[in-house]
């Protein structure tokens, strides 16, 4: 239970380092400098070399069994950056190298992270069990770290922080012992069955972090709520997220994977099609339902690609994991963004970005299908 525990406590310690510096201070920051247009454009880029540094670095890790090893550099090298973000504050070119810097590293840190979760027999549960946390860490965050925490200081606490809840998973999870073999890239991007359910899983996670990025504009615009009323469905949201990562985590040992991940987008298609029409007395509980989901998803992506997929390749495809929530990000606002000029009307655009949820179901439950149709059509 120790082992589990302290994989679950780096969860609470990377939500927090993730709300506090990516989330919210940074960004107030460097745009007061920068055009927001440009900070963004410069962002997806750095996605994008992140994206090929990692996998790069998950073949080497797969090959020579150097997860932990690469989970404890990016550990230490997060918590340095962080504190090189309060040295260089009052120089924003160079804060804005330092931030970057820590986007990459810290991308590469979530890919072995989770890679060790290759390490537990119960991986649904123990990954369950660290959405948990992470929803406690959102929650400290965001009502009490956020409150009372300013540039520059924010960094060197949150950079303490993580490393404290850092320290549990280095003395305690071990490296998974996997037998290595070397891996051909070239094989993973021809892998169709991966790539299919990559693309559904991308669908899904673009929904998800449009919510979370545009759920307060939503309450504000549609619903008139002030802030606090707002501030308390966003918090009814995280019990949903620590709640159902628990749950989730239990019924990951009773229902398997592939099956347990499709409820994902029956749980989201349900919420996008009610959303437009809950009265304002619900609201609380369509929140505690998206932080419910938001869970699922957060529980079981991760354990679909260590469970379905070779172990000994599990930290290079789980680089195409990471990147799709980064993808979503973006991609999902701008189509939402679209939608929206075109309707006019947040409820209808809420429930056009329903497709998103019909076209990643149907690649993912007729994926096979998609595969033998895609080699009728070479030969």
């Amino acid at each position: 239970m120790l082992k589990k525990l302290s994989f679950s406590l780096f969860d609470t310690g990377e939500t927090i380092l993730g709300a506090l510096i990516f989330s919210i201070f940074f960004p107030l920051y460097i745009t007061q400098y920068i055009d927001v247009n440009v900070y963004t454009f410069l962002y997806g880029i750095v996605f994008i070399l992140s994206f090929v540094i990692s996998l790069y670095l998950g073949k080497l890790a797969d090959e020579r069994n150097l997860r932990k090893k690469l989970f404890i550099i990016f550990t230490v090298g997060i918590t340095v950056l962080t504190f090189l973000l309060y040295i260089t504050n009052n120089n924003h070119i160079a804060s804005l190298i330092i931030f970057f810097l820590l986007a990459i590293l810290h991308q590469q840190n979530l890919v072995f992270y989770n890679s060790l979760l290759t390490d537990f027999k119960d991986k649904g549960f123990v990954s369950g069990l660290g959405v948990s946390f992470g929803y406690i860490g959102s929650a400290l965050a965001l009502i009490f770290f956020s409150q009372y925490l300013e540039i520059p200081t924010v960094y060197i606490v949150a950079g303490i922080i993580f490393f404290i809840f850092a320290v549990p998973s280095i003395i305690n999870v071990e490296n998974p012992n996997i037998k290595s073999k070397k891996i051909d890239l070239k094989n993973i991007f021809k892998d169709k069955e991966f790539l299919l359910i990559i693309l559904s899983i991308l669908f899904l996670t673009e929904i998800a972090n449009t919510l979370i990025s545009l759920m307060a504009v939503y309450l504000k615009n549609v619903y008139h709520l002030q802030d606090k009323e707002i501030y308390k469905i966003i918090g009814i949201s995280s019990i949903g997220g620590v709640l159902g990562g628990f749950v989730w985590g239990f019924f990951s040992r009773l229902i398997e994977i592939k099956k347990l991940f499709f409820l994902g987008f029956v749980m989201w298609f349900i919420f996008l099609s009610t959303l437009p029409f809950t009265p304002k007395n619900l609201l609380t509980f369509i929140g505690f339902f998206a932080g419910f989901s938001l869970a699922h998803l957060w529980t079981t992506s991760r354990v679909l690609i260590i469970e379905v997929f070779p172990k000994n390749e599990v930290s290079t495809r789980l680089s195409f994991l990471s990147l799709t929530e980064r993808i979503s990000s973006s991609f999902g606002l701008i189509i939402w963004s679209a939608l929206l000029t075109l309707t006019k009307d947040y409820q209808t655009t809420v429930l056009l970005m329903n497709g998103f949820i019909i076209i990643g179901g149907l690649i993912y439950v007729f994926r096979e299908r998609i595969i033998l149709l895609i080699e009728n059509v070479k030969t």
